[in-house]
């Protein structure tokens, strides 16, 4: 099992400066990757906790997000060159991009420049949305229908982008003929591509598997949860002739990440539940029930609120040099 940060750019109020002393840790404990969060706006209802949908459309969230409108946090995607020069060694990536609130071709020729001021070493996650608010402050309203569409016209384009030196299209979403647009990614045949999936199994596994996806991001998975991805996922592979295809798909997942002095409750509570809170014992029990589900990397995300960075600080030391090395041990 390899870690990754879920660096919190997405709080009421954080520092760069903190989010850079949480970037230098990633760094030195040799973290596989470092991702950001994208999050356009807040809307004002989120407040009264009366927007449409619950949080990723999901049962054991509220109608409301964990920041404020008011709230000081930064985008991610401008996070991704200032992270590609503070590192050297970690991967960089959005978990994940939205792809209604970017136009497609623009979208994967800014990657590949940017997959060369990393030296090769981004990651691409991208999906749906779910918040018919924010799609109308991207100015997508009009997408939200269909946004499971622009998500695969996004994935084709890059894919087309990146592998050929003169590329056209003639989607619904975008409509051009032959152009060049720049360098092409470094790493080859590009950048891995990640597929965010949270409530429909076999679309996200339909996806991976036509598209040739490197790996899936869910958030809060219990282990119960990643078998029923995985298998999910196998059966789209097998019925393509890849069945081979799912050792080499990375498996992820966030979790709010917490080590306690005292035990906390574990009681199954799907998404709500506290998977990556709780002591250090408890964290090493289910970190071992996720690694025999199928999980390859956690997604490590510090909480909303109520935790300093520098707690997070130490709980990451923690986990890297206590915790992770029984995980692997089995």
């Amino acid at each position: 099992m390899k870690l990754a940060l879920y660096l919190p750019n997405f709080r009421d109020r954080v520092t760069i400066q903190e989010l850079s002393d949480l970037t230098a840790l990633a760094e030195d404990l040799d973290f596989d990757s470092i991702w950001t969060l994208d999050r356009i706006v807040v809307p004002e209802a989120s407040d009264r906790g009366e927007l449409q949908y619950s949080f990723g459309m999901m049962d054991e969230f509220p109608k409301s997000l964990p920041v404020s409108a008011r709230g000081e946090w930064f985008q991610g995607w401008p996070l991704i060159p200032w992270l590609a020069a503070k590192t050297s060694k970690c991967r960089i990536g959005m978990s994940i991009t939205d792809t209604p609130y970017r136009a497609p071709a623009v979208f994967a020729a800014e990657i590949a420049t940017v997959d060369h001021l990393s030296n090769g070493r981004v990651n691409v996650g991208v999906g749906a949305g779910w918040m018919p608010e924010e799609f109308a402050a991207a100015s997508a309203a009009h997408i939200f229908p269909k946004r499971h569409k622009h998500v695969r016209e996004t994935i084709e384009i890059m894919q087309g982008i990146w592998t050929n030196d003169l590329f056209e299209y003639h989607g619904e979403f975008a409509d051009f003929d032959r152009c060049g647009f720049g360098v092409k990614p470094l790493q080859q045949p590009y950048p891995p591509i990640f597929f965010s999936g949270l409530k429909d199994p076999k679309r996200s596994a339909n996806r991976i598997a036509k598209a040739g996806l490197s790996g899936w991001i869910g958030i809060q998975d219990t282990a119960e949860a990643l078998t029923k991805w995985r298998v999910e996922i196998q059966r789209e592979l097998d019925e393509l002739g890849h069945p081979e295809a799912l050792e080499a798909l990375e498996i992820c997942s966030m979790y709010w990440f917490v080590i306690t002095d005292t035990e906390s409750d574990q009681t199954p509570a799907g998404k709500a539940g506290n998977i990556l809170i709780g002591t250090a014992g408890q964290i090493t029990d289910n970190l071992k029930r996720l690694n025999d589900a199928g999980l390859t990397m956690p997604l490590l995300w510090p909480p909303f609120q109520d935790v300093a960075v520098s707690k997070t600080l130490d709980d990451l030391k923690v986990l890297n040099e206590e915790i992770l090395p029984k995980v692997n041990a089995g």
